[in-house]
């Protein structure tokens, strides 16, 4: 399995832009369909978007698409989430998560099985 590491979080007015990175250690991450998800306190996990394995596709959460993209760099082992527009309802931990066998646009979260630690996003109105 990948290890995945996700930076890029912190505290944003509402309206703003944040761009969040998952670096993967080892050499087979252009192989992984890359997704991020996104859990707020007393809630679910909950699917923001995947990537196929060469970026070429996405999937998006009918809440963050149109605000929200994903791309990835296979060179760098690195994938991307760029938010804009933000609002305070998209305050949550973010997660970056990986799977050799998954689909990208799967939203079930067991379906995934590598994950990051988590970074924090905060929206203030």
């Amino acid at each position: 399995q990948v290890q995945l590491v996700e930076s890029g979080g912190g505290l944003v007015q509402a309206g703003g832009s944040l761009r969040l990175s998952c670096t993967a250690s080892g050499r087979t991450f252009s192989r992984y369909v890359m997704g991020w998800f996104r859990q707020a306190p007393g809630k679910e996990r909950e699917f923001v978007g995947g990537i196929n394995w060469s970026g070429g596709s996405t999937a998006y959460a009918d809440s963050v698409k149109g605000r929200f993209t994903i791309s990835r760099d296979n060179a760098e082992n690195t994938v991307f989430l760029q938010m804009n527009n933000l609002k305070p309802e998209d305050t949550a931990a973010y997660y970056c998560a990986g799977s050799l066998l998954s689909s990208y646009y799967s939203s079930r979260a067991n379906d995934w099985g590598a994950w990051g630690q988590g970074t924090q996003v905060t929206v203030s109105s």
